[in-house]
C-alpha cells in the first residue's frame, strides 16, 4: 500500500516536471490544475459516500446473501461502504491488521470481512439455522405401539 503511494507522488511529480521541459509555466499551471480535478474528484466520492452512510445503522446492510455475491478480493473498504450504504461494525482492535468488520440484515444473516492494508483479503457469509437446517429427531428406542404403521417383530 505504501509503495502505491509513493508511485502516485513520483507520476505526479514526474508530470509535473514534463511538463515544465515541454511548455514551460503554463504547462506546469495544466498539470497542476488537472491534478487538483483529480484530487477533488476522490475527496467529493469519499464525502459522498460517508454522507449516505452516516444515514444507517452501524452494521447494516440491505441484504447479507447480496453483499456476498458482490465482493470481490481487493476492493477497498471504501468501496464496500459504497455497496452497502453504512459503515461496518468493526471487531477488530484500533490499527491492527487485518481489520475486520461486518454487516449484518434483518435476518440476522451476517458478512465478515478482513480486510489487510485497506484491501479485501477474505469474507465469510453466516446465516442463521433454519427450522430445515436443524437435525433430525433421534429414533426412540422403545418399540413401537401397534397401528403406528411400523413393523412390528
Amino acid at each position: 500500500m505504501r509503495f502505491q503511494k509513493i508511485l502516485y507522488l513520483a507520476a505526479g511529480i514526474g508530470l509535473l516536471y514534463l511538463a515544465h521541459r515541454t511548455y514551460g509555466w503554463p504547462g506546469v499551471f495544466a498539470v497542476s490544475g488537472g491534478l487538483v480535478m483529480w484530487l477533488l474528484l476522490h475527496f467529493t466520492r469519499m464525502m459522498s459516500v460517508l454522507n449516505r452512510a452516516s444515514d444507517r445503522p452501524i452494521g447494516y446492510v440491505d441484504s447479507a446473501v447480496m453483499l456476498n455475491a458482490k465482493l470481490k478480493p481487493g476492493v477497498t473498504l471504501m468501496h464496500v461502504m459504497a455497496m452497502t450504504r453504512a459503515l461496518g461494525e468493526r471487531l477488530s482492535d484500533e490499527s491492527v491488521q487485518p481489520e475486520v468488520y461486518r454487516w449484518r440484515d434483518n435476518g440476522n444473516s451476517t458478512v465478515t470481512a478482513e480486510f489487510h492494508d485497506g484491501k479485501l483479503r477474505g469474507w465469510k457469509l453466516e446465516r442463521p439455522p433454519t427450522d430445515e437446517d436443524a437435525p433430525a429427531a433421534p429414533a426412540s428406542d422403545s418399540p413401537s405401539a401397534p397401528g403406528s404403521g411400523a413393523p412390528t417383530p
